[in-house]
């Protein structure tokens, strides 16, 4: 392989090499996963963060704020998408394969502009949002929109740069357009949860204290005792789902 003097060119051929030597059915993989697939995933773990947020959230001003956010993710990939038409417009970078020979070009029909990628910039932005309520969901999210960047090299119609003004333009977008974001939409969560209707999307909060109080003081009686040791010197270990919920405490508040 030759020796080019600009390295994004250099990283281009080096990661979409890999997609020519690959047997067919890895790139085939590639492209849908690439295309659609990583973009659902994020989806699915957004779905996700919110099920732990309505199950999980001991009050429900906690639920509304951490709903607030997930309500955020989707709507700060949109706006990051549409800031990047700009971008695009202005910088006119044309696509990889039509000024470097060579490329193994996994998806056809991408005439537009190349810098910056939108789908990097929408699933750091989905990731990002995450992020800001479920931890560990916001990591695999944050991996995921690397790998969506790498695909967009590996099927040729991206340079490295373009993914990674990208994942920059998501981040950017999701954290800088939070408080703007959660001052709008906090009332409005906070409406859902209030109304008999729409309470139980936000919030099931009520449902498990019930069922608390009706175990009466078998429920409270392991916390009384573990207060207790910790009292001793020992340590005292919360149940595993409290300790998950202070691990995946929300970053919107």
């Amino acid at each position: 392989m030759a020796v080019w003097d600009d390295p994004d060119v250099d990283l281009l051929y080096e990661i979409n090499g890999l997609a020519e030597s690959a047997p067919t059915w890895a790139d085939r993989t590639m492209q849908y996963v690439g295309e659609y697939g990583i973009v659902a995933g994020l989806v699915l773990l957004g779905l996700l963060a919110w099920w732990r947020v309505v199950r999980r959230k001991e009050t429900r001003e906690e639920a509304v704020t951490a709903s607030a956010g997930l309500m955020w993710a989707p709507a700060a990939a949109a706006i990051a998408v549409l800031v990047n038409i700009p971008i695009r417009a202005i910088v006119e970078r044309p696509r990889p394969f039509t000024e470097h020979k060579g490329l193994e070009v996994l998806i056809q029909g991408k005439g537009d502009y190349s810098f910056v990628s939108d789908h990097a910039t929408l699933a750091m932005a989905l990731a990002v949002g995450i992020f800001m309520v479920h931890r560990r969901y916001g990591l695999l999210g944050i991996v995921l929109a690397v790998l969506a960047g790498v695909s967009r090299v590996y099927m040729g119609v991206h340079y490295p740069t373009d993914v990674i003004g990208g994942l920059a333009l998501g981040a950017a977008v999701a954290l800088l357009l939070a408080p703007v974001a959660m001052w709008a939409l906090t009332p409005l969560m906070r409406s859902l949860a209030n109304s008999p209707r729409t309470g139980a999307v936000v919030w099931a909060g009520p449902a498990r204290r019930v069922g608390r109080e009706e175990r009466g003081d078998a429920a409270s009686q392991p916390r009384e005792e573990a207060g207790a040791q910790a009292s001793d010197g020992s340590r005292a270990h919360a149940p595993a789902s409290e300790q998950d919920d202070r691990d995946d405490r929300d970053l919107a508040a």
